[in-house]
């Protein structure tokens, strides 16, 4: 099908070709009523359902903090086989996300996203069926390879159907799923802690595949990403989409048209011969600052040690002084409810504030919060007023995680990378990202004993310190900016003389283009 102007009512005029979307449907949706709130329904729609894998991300880590007290006991495995299995589901996700950039250039985002989804679902299968630590961990391994490949490419999918103007908080939804999924996993443990102990963890684990089935679902509903399609030469059904995403088919020429010319680009240089890994492996400074940037947050959203906080909460909480299994639960449902509720927050802020103040915000709290569990731990353990403060600081950390760092890293990684690189480049920051979180979840319990649960909340905070330096000196601002001027800012030199890039640097940029 293919778009021809016809100059008189600047509603498009197309001809028939070898599609199956019909003349019909176009114009309806090229002359839809009330199209800006309609277009807005459909990428919401869309973002939500992209996000489902998230869900089960986010589950995973939730529900394990909890399970792993009943499959410790059930089982009668060691401690350090507890920071294995805990810890190399994020390791292993380094082959799903490394994995998910290629196959989505390659198949299309949302059917990447299905197939992270069955190999998720197969996973979660086997671990509820486990007999043993070592099919336990072969289902682990599988789960891990479906969660890379699900963290990896629904944030890209979501900022390529997204108008800028709402993007930052389209593309925080993953981030909102990840918070739902692990409350769901809290509210799991906690609602069937009371079964068999050999029963009660199979029942948690198995629970997740629920999620993921909605996902495969779901990706039959939603379109491809029009940026992919005009990678693979569809033009005209990337131009379907665009009119279902923007508010009439003017905008919707324009995006295409801005699309088209990034795709260009990329095509030539794949005719000069320079593979997207190689330019990734020897890149140019600006693109070398987009990594910095990109892979640096996600790094830091992890070592500041979120994960390893919610993963092993119960075990903080009963340093605190909390003994019993129901109240250590209990409490881990308040962390949980605390992550959801602020992540809220954050998607009404981050395109009328900007990235780059709520993660000033955001990691400055979480140093405080952090500073402040180490000394509870430290110093007020096994005292009434000890228990409270360190529920207090752990739902204090996990609000300003939730408000800046935790979905800005996300929104930062999909958006700033060109279109030639976006998939695979995302790919490499949701890699750093897991594996920094398996490191620290593999490690957390083992330095905890060597300097205690306190002294390890401090290294916490010290890392993120260091975070709000990084944010100041390789971060820029790129609310309400299109893609390609985002990639133009990285771009030009001299916004990063001096080593820091300033919240401004975006909107003189695009006054001088």
């Amino acid at each position: 099908m293919e778009l021809q102007e016809t100059g008189n009512v600047g509603v498009p005029k197309y001809k028939k070709t070898d599609y199956d979307t019909t003349e019909e449907e176009i114009q309806r949706i090229a002359c839809k009523e009330n199209g800006k709130n309609s277009s807005k329904r459909y990428v919401l729609v869309c973002s939500i359902f992209a996000s489902l894998n998230s869900v089960i991300l986010g589950y995973d880590i939730g529900v394990m903090s909890g399970a792993i007290l009943f499959v410790q006991e059930d089982l009668k495995i060691s401690e350090l086989q507890v920071e294995v299995l805990v810890g190399i589901l994020s390791i292993i996700s380094l082959a799903g996300s490394l994995a998910g950039g290629k196959a989505s250039d390659a198949i299309g985002r949302k059917w990447t996203m299905a197939f992270g989804a069955i190999v998720f679902q197969s996973g979660a299968a086997i671990m509820a069926l486990a007999p043993s630590f070592e099919v336990l961990m072969v289902g682990r391994i599988l789960t891990g390879i479906g969660v890379g490949f699900a963290v990896a490419i629904a944030p890209i999918y979501i900022a390529e159907i997204s108008p800028s103007v709402a993007r930052g908080s389209l593309t925080s939804i993953p981030e909102i799923s990840i918070n739902f999924g692990i409350l769901l996993g809290y509210v799991s443990n906690y609602a069937f802690s009371g079964l068999p102990v050999h029963t009660n963890w199979r029942i948690m684990l198995a629970a997740g595949i629920l999620p993921s089935a909605f996902t495969c679902f779901a990706l039959f509903i939603i379109p491809e990403s029009p940026r992919w399609l005009v990678m693979q030469s569809m033009t005209a059904k990337a131009r379907l989409v665009l009119l279902k995403t923007t508010e009439n088919a003017k905008e919707a020429e324009e995006r295409l048209a801005e699309i088209q010319l990034a795709a260009g680009l990329a095509n030539a240089e794949r005719h000069e011969e320079r593979s997207v890994w190689r330019e990734l492996l020897n890149p140019s400074p600006g693109v070398k600052r987009m990594l910095i940037a990109g892979c640096g947050i996600q790094i830091f959203q992890q070592i500041t040690g979120m994960d390893a906080t919610v993963y092993y909460s119960p075990a903080i909480f009963k340093d605190a002084g909390i003994k019993s299994s129901s109240k250590l639960l209990a409490a881990t449902v308040a962390v949980g409810f605390t992550k959801t509720v602020f992540i809220l927050i954050a998607i009404l802020l981050i395109d009328k504030v900007g990235r780059k103040p709520l993660l000033y915000v955001s990691t400055i709290g979480m140093t405080a919060f952090l500073f402040i569990l180490g000394l509870t731990l430290s110093f007020l353990g096994n005292r009434p007023v000890g228990i409270k403060l360190a529920i207090l600081c752990v739902c204090g950390n996990a609000a300003f995680f939730s408000v800046g760092i935790g979905p800005v890293c996300w929104v930062l990684s999909s958006e700033i990378f060109p279109l030639r690189l976006r998939a695979q480049a995302s790919s490499i920051g949701a890699a750093g990202s897991r594996v920094s979180s398996g490191l620290v979840a593999m490690s957390f319990l083992t330095i905890s004993h060597a300097i205690t649960v306190g002294g390890t909340f401090f290294v916490f905070a010290a890392i993120s310190a260091l975070s709000v330096a990084f944010v100041y000196k390789c971060v820029p601002e790129t609310k309400a900016k299109s893609l390609e001027q985002i990639e133009k800012l990285f771009q030009t030199d001299k916004h990063w003389k001096g080593g820091e890039v300033e919240l401004g640097d975006v909107e003189h940029l695009v006054q001088k283009q």
